[in-house]
């Protein structure tokens, strides 16, 4: 990730909120359009009540009255009727729907108080007091004196002039009752008349409603949408934008205060990852510059210890050759001392050329670039011990393997890896036994690059724990050169030769006799 310029900053003077903080502006709203539908639910449970009763009053308590002044009518007719035939036959069964009505005598008066909650109208309790005060008039003045005439004097004292004046006076009553009947309708009607206006009212209140209903919801989610919506999308869009790589995009801080003070937050981590990533970039540069400048110097260390190696096995050579010549040709003919000076010296020529030999195939390992092939460490195996046959054979060593895996990497490496191991185990071998050498692989489970584990295991004298480490630096001993000879570098080369493929080498922590050393290598095209 590349900063070409840094961004501006916020500073402390920027506004600490934009306008009302969305709590407040959302709270608002919602108590506004809470109490506008309260209020319209309100009206309309008043609306529906004043129309449930205008409703009840025209189907119950109107039509109850309707009905029972109806059958009060019937119950005089049929009480008229009754005593005319009476009157004519003088015959007791006739009376009985007259008696009927007397013993349950109608009341209109009844009727209208029942009506007192739908209506006051004073002319319907007129009505209803007149009519039954032309029933009561009609029973006690026309009735009951001709009842009473016809069971003392017999049905033939009757005479048409008593009958049409009764007539008369039922007609009367009928007439009353007719009015009664005429005002209650006529209280329905005015009743229905507000049944359908408060009819009216309720579809209004329905229609205002469900306007106010989509209203509320338009203005909320207008509200929302621009609030909080319309702000959080612009603060995804500006975060988008820095978390793809660009982190001079400054985030801008609109919208309500939290949303705002959010972008104003997002803007602080922004500017503070760019301050943090500008002295990322700057320490890689300064890292990646003290990098080439040791590639640098380890190649011209490397190329120092090929050239100084190289240049001198000449003339070490010539040190080597005539010291020998002395030592063959004078040997014997001068002092115990000097033949021993000779000794050393040509001992001393031999241990430099060996040290080397060596340091000339450390410094090649790397540099001096091989195939890089397909190995089979069988045959490289193979070839190790051909090398080592004389050692071997002269330990008396017993040196098995596994079948060993195909490898990525160059031949000559792991035939010196081997050999290097292999001939460690055979010079450090223990004094009372024979020297058992065993290699083994097993493929690495959690390796995501597929890798093989390698392992050689040996009942020598063994590796101090405290010594894991330092037995594979360079020039490293662990004993004196008179009881092990060697120059400190074999182990050094096996983990540059391990490290150049790609693996890592280690000592197993001891375990009872000898040494387990383990490394990895890459796996083969074939795995």
């Amino acid at each position: 990730m590349s900063v070409s310029a840094p961004a501006r900053p916020v500073t402390s003077d920027a506004p600490a909120r934009t306008g009302m903080t969305l709590r407040r502006r959302l709270t608002t709203l919602l108590v506004v359009a809470g109490v506008v539908l309260g209020l319209l639910l309100g009206g309309a449970a008043y609306v529906f009540a004043q129309l449930f009763d205008r409703q009840s009053a025209v189907t119950e308590d109107i039509f109850g009255a309707v009905v029972g002044a109806d059958r009060a009518l019937v119950a005089y007719v049929d009480a008229e009727t009754g005593l005319r035939g009476f009157a004519l036959t003088g015959d007791d069964a006739t009376l009985e729907p007259y008696a009927t009505t007397v013993a349950d005598l109608p009341t209109f008066t009844a009727l209208a108080d029942d009506l007192s909650g739908v209506s006051s109208e004073p002319r319907l309790h007129e009505t209803a007091a007149a009519a039954d005060a032309a029933a009561r008039a009609w029973i006690d003045d026309y009735a009951e004196p001709l009842i009473a005439q016809v069971r003392s004097e017999g049905p033939e004292s009757v005479t048409p002039a008593e009958v049409e004046a009764g007539k008369q006076q039922f007609d009367a009553l009928r007439a009353s009752v007719g009015a009664f009947t005429d005002e209650v309708r006529d209280v329905r009607r005015d009743v229905a008349a507000e049944l359908a206006q408060w009819t009216r009212y309720a579809s209004v209140v329905v229609a205002l409603l469900a306007i106010a209903a989509v209203t509320v919801g338009i203005l909320l989610w207008t509200a929302l949408r621009r609030w909080v919506v319309e702000p959080l999308d612009g603060l995804a869009s500006d975060a988008r934008i820095v978390s793809d790589g660009d982190l001079t995009h400054a985030v801008t801080a609109t919208g309500p205060g939290e949303i705002a003070d959010l972008a104003r937050d997002v803007e602080l981590m922004r500017t503070a990852l760019l301050t943090q990533v500008q002295a990322v970039e700057d320490s890689h540069a300064m890292l990646e510059d003290q990098a080439e400048e040791l590639r640098r110097s380890n190649r011209d260390l490397e190329q120092f210890a090929y050239v100084a190696s190289h240049d001198l096995q000449e003339p070490l050579r010539k040190v080597a050759s005539f010291t020998q010549l002395l030592q063959k040709r004078y040997g014997g003919q001068m002092d115990e001392r000097a033949d021993q000076y000779i000794e050393f010296a040509v001992d001393g020529a031999k241990r430099m050329q060996r040290l080397i030999q060596d340091l000339l195939g450390f410094s090649r390992v790397g540099r001096v670039g091989g195939e890089v092939t397909d190995v089979d460490l069988n045959a490289a195996l193979a070839a190790a011990l051909d090398n080592l046959e004389q050692a071997v054979d002269d330990a008396g060593a017993v040196v098995t393997h596994d079948d060993l895996p195909t490898i990525r990497g160059e031949f000559p490496l792991i035939v010196q890896l081997f050999q290097n191991l292999v001939g460690n185990a055979v010079k450090f071998r223990a004094p009372d036994r024979v020297p058992q050498i065993h290699l083994s692989a097993r493929p690495v489970e959690d390796s995501t690059k597929g890798e093989w584990e390698l392992r050689c295991q040996d009942n020598g004298i063994g590796i101090d724990a405290q010594y894991a480490d330092r037995v594979f630096v360079i020039f490293q001993r662990l004993h004196a050169k008179d009881v092990y000879e060697g120059t400190g570098i074999g182990l050094a080369l096996c983990k540059k030769i391990v490290e150049f493929h790609g693996g890592h080498i280690w000592i197993d922590p001891p375990a009872g006799d000898g040494t387990s050393i383990r490394w990895t290598l890459p796996s083969g095209t074939d795995d």
